[in-house]
């Protein structure tokens, strides 16, 4: 990889690189933090270490040692749920089976070599950036959509794919608080965060919605794809250097029978959203919550198959009417062989599943987090020192426990009642937290998606390993906390509301 000069974060990024492919492979490693979790639950047991329950008042959480009988009863028990279990486990597989279809009968390559033609060059980045940040609108699907779609379009184009892959990346995760929407996310950590305000003041609570970041939060999109950009095109390209690989994405004109093809997976794709807004749209519409309310409905734990519907049709249309498809066996080896090529990935998946069962099992994640919050408590700061610091905690906890709304179940019935009595609104504190938890996700092996992201990168170079994609990440994740964090000091010394009706500073 050609180094990015010799100046100090040239110099620093090839260290990190260098250090991180030293490690084992990411299957190994993860095998390896299992067992070093099973030994330190053991370790801190006998040591009793304990904390006070934040969620529930008097009770102790003391280290579960799974090298007891009981732990070891769980080890070999829980084996085959905890792999089955791993959260992205299913959402990757179903999301590529309509992927695969899409892909393998020749949409995403027509579709991607449509768009090369349309979009200007000079606007790739910044719409793949833009894109990854729009796509928390569908959960986690971005990370297993934008991310290869960005490494093919950067191939085609005849720049790094790994670049691409990158820029992807850095929209879908540490950009993945921001959006112009509303999404699940939203109402998810609200609900913690008026949950954790009626215990200091049930009142104010009540007077929380769920857009109170909505502001920030649109003017962080257009922001986060300027820094994306000049990130990639800047930083990470430069040092990626030229891409020598055998794989290529060839962009080629299309031909009449594609151009059709296309037109008529328009055309399938409009009417697969006509059919699920059926689903969503009307106040009668299955889909919708209690009452017909859209927020926290059956909708948005359907996404994942609803993004398979919405390939697969499309894609399966592409086919009939390029014949790349002709009957239902070419549909089921097109299927079939997507899943072939998540092989690596499945063996990862079992590893990391049982690490982070182990992890939560043991309780050492959430006695990690107390004790990260006892420590922010005694500091004595106030003001936008103390709120840096509240960000770096986050953040440092965000290396060790992946769930953003699991963090937040812990950590605000200790920092929003904190923070409230320091005059600050639980509306800010959210928003600290969500810029903490977003920027820290491409730097942490640990983020559930982190391994699939890598086995996406070995396509392109198979030497690719956590320190590769560490040192590539790293400088969206500083600069996107720089300026997120410059963002929030210029709303907190203007007072700006964070939302509707979400100020700043508590009353």
């Amino acid at each position: 990889m050609k180094r990015f000069g010799n100046n100090f974060v040239g110099r620093s990024l090839d260290t990190i690189e260098r250090v991180g492919n030293k490690l084992p492979h990411p299957v190994t490693l993860f095998a390896m933090f299992a067992g070093f979790v099973v030994l330190f639950s053991w370790i801190f047991s006998s040591l009793g270490v304990s904390v006070e329950h934040p969620l529930q008042e008097g009770e102790i959480l003391e280290v579960r040692n799974l090298l007891s009988s009981d732990g070891i009863k769980y080890i070999f028990t829980s084996m085959v749920g905890n792999f089955t279990g791993f959260a992205p486990l299913g959402t990757v597989l179903v999301t590529m089976l309509g992927i695969g279809i899409a892909e393998r009968s020749g949409l995403i390559s027509a579709g991607l070599r449509a768009l090369v033609m349309s979009v200007p060059k000079q606007l790739i980045t910044a719409a793949l950036v833009f894109g990854g940040i729009m796509s928390s609108m569908a959960a986690d699907a971005g990370y297993v959509v934008l991310t290869p779609l960005g490494a093919v379009l950067f191939a085609g184009l005849g720049r790094h794919p790994l670049a691409g892959l990158a820029a992807a990346f850095a929209g879908v995760s540490a950009g993945f608080s921001a959006n112009l929407l509303l999404t699940s996310l939203d109402p998810l950590l609200g609900g913690l965060t008026q949950h954790a305000a009626a215990t200091f003041d049930p009142i104010y609570a009540e007077t929380i919605n769920y857009a109170m970041n909505y502001y920030f939060m649109i003017v962080s999109v257009f922001v986060l794809t300027i820094i994306g950009t000049i990130v990639t095109e800047k930083v990470v390209e430069p040092r990626l250097g030229t891409y020598k690989g055998s794989v290529t994405e060839k962009v080629e004109g299309l031909t009449s029978i594609e151009k059709k093809g296309l037109f008529g997976a328009l055309a399938a794709f409009i009417l697969t959203i006509a059919a699920l807004a059926l689903l969503i749209v009307p106040t009668w519409g299955p889909l919708r919550g209690v009452d017909g309310a859209v927020i926290n409905s059956p909708f948005f734990s359907s996404l994942v198959p609803i993004i398979l519907i919405m390939f697969f049709v499309p894609g399966f249309v592409y086919g009939r009417m390029t014949k790349s498809i002709q009957s239902d066996k070419d549909v089921a080896e097109q299927l079939s062989d997507t899943m072939a090529t998540m092989g690596a990935y499945i063996v990862l998946a079992f590893a990391a599943g049982q690490f982070v069962a182990y992890f939560n099992e043991t309780n050492l994640g959430m006695i990690m987090a107390v004790k990260g919050a006892a420590f922010l408590d005694t500091t004595g700061f106030t003001g936008i020192p103390l709120i840096l610091t509240f960000i770096v905690v986050a953040g440092f906890i965000n290396l060790f426990i992946g769930s953003a709304s699991a963090k937040w179940a812990i950590m605000a019935p200790v920092f929003v009642p904190m923070m409230m009595g320091l005059g600050y609104s639980p509306e800010l504190t959210q928003l600290a937290y969500r810029i903490a938890d977003s920027t820290t996700n491409v730097i942490s092996p640990l983020m559930p998606y982190f391994a699939i992201v890598i086995a996406f990168a070995q396509k392109y170079d198979k030497k690719v390993g956590i320190g590769t994609l560490i040192s590539t990440m790293i400088p969206y994740s500083i600069a996107f906390s720089i300026v997120w964090i410059i963002m929030l000091i210029v709303w907190m010394t203007l007072g700006i509301d964070l939302g509707p009706g979400s100020p700043i500073f508590y009353p």
